[in-house]
């Protein structure tokens, strides 16, 4: 048996059965905006911040903005904010239930999105049947972000802290030893500065070959002369070796001092474009689209059953 859709014929059968789909179409607006109300649906509010990230890096391929939303969906956040709030309790899960953590974290994820806008910042929106409850969730999260992300980047700058701690401590033994060495060859050698006791050495010299009341030709100079050439060239070397570990140390203890401020600094990685509020109205559900919807999917099957029925019943006669 086929059936042919007839303009005309629906709008005779719509008049025919007007006061019948007019009561059914009542009736379900009626019923569908009671089965709506709060004594069967709860009504949720809903709470949102915009934010962008800051002060962070991204640590691979993915933006600062993708990083942001996979750190706002780790699972020791959700944990913290279903603590926080004791969740379980707050959405009446009974917690002897076999799958108590699984309806949780489904309910958890029903309330709580966290999105990418189309300007590259993050939306952090949450649903709650508490106003009050919704905007405090959003804090927690952003809270609890900025935890994450300090404990993280102290954690990396700490370790670039040391390290550098360790070769700064390097640099010091360093160039101690080579002091201790430098104040050998002073205290036994007699040897402090190079080109200057060159200099002296040589005119004592040139005194005792000119001979005269100033010439000097003493047991002691000789010694000095020949320490200087047997230890003048190592004074050499190892006074450039200071110089250069010395501005190496500089650049360190730069390096140290930058990663270090930022092991001790407090900074925060969020800047809130719009902050959370408390919302005054409700956002699910919406009651007139239920009804609507209800209207529409009760009138298109009433008509629907009314046609079947009308042309069954003119092939029968």
């Amino acid at each position: 048996m086929e059936y042919k859709f007839d303009s005309r014929e629906s709008w005779k059968i719509l008049m025919k059965w007007k006061y019948p789909l007019l009561i059914i179409v009542l009736v379900t607006a009626a019923l569908a905006a009671f089965f709506s109300g709060p004594r069967f649906i709860t009504p949720l509010f809903k709470s949102y911040a915009v934010v962008y990230p800051d002060n962070i890096k991204p640590y691979s391929k993915e933006s600062t903005t993708e990083q942001m939303i996979q750190i706002f969906h780790s699972q020791d956040i959700e944990d913290s904010v279903i603590r926080k709030f004791d969740l379980g309790r707050h959405y009446g899960i009974d917690p002897h239930y076999k799958y108590f953590q699984t309806e949780l974290l489904r309910r958890y994820g029903e309330n709580v999105k966290i999105g990418k806008t189309n300007y590259e910042a993050v939306r952090v929106e949450v649903l709650d049947k508490s106003p009050d409850t919704a905007k405090l969730m959003v804090d927690a999260l952003l809270h609890f972000y900025n935890k994450k992300v300090r404990r993280m980047q102290k954690e990396k700058f700490r370790e670039l802290a040391n390290a550098y701690a360790g070769q700064l401590h390097r640099s010091v033994e360093m160039m101690d030893s080579i002091k201790n060495r430098l104040r050998v060859l002073g205290t036994q050698k007699g040897i402090f500065e190079y080109p200057y006791e060159s200099q002296q050495i040589m005119k004592a010299y040139l005194r005792n070959v000119r001979g005269g009341a100033e010439a000097v030709n003493t047991k002691e100079a000789r010694r000095l002369a020949k320490n200087m050439e047997k230890y003048g060239g190592e004074l050499v070397q190892l006074v450039k070796m200071l110089q250069k570990e010395a501005a190496a140390y500089v650049k360190v203890k730069l390096s140290y001092e930058v990663e270090y401020r930022h092991v001790v600094s407090n900074v925060t990685y969020i800047n809130e474009v719009t902050h959370p509020f408390v919302p005054d109205k409700k956002d699910y559900p919406v009651r007139w689209l239920i009804v609507l919807i209800s209207e529409l999917s009760v009138l298109t099957l009433s008509l629907i059953v009314i046609s079947f029925l009308e042309k069954r019943h003119r092939m029968e006669n």
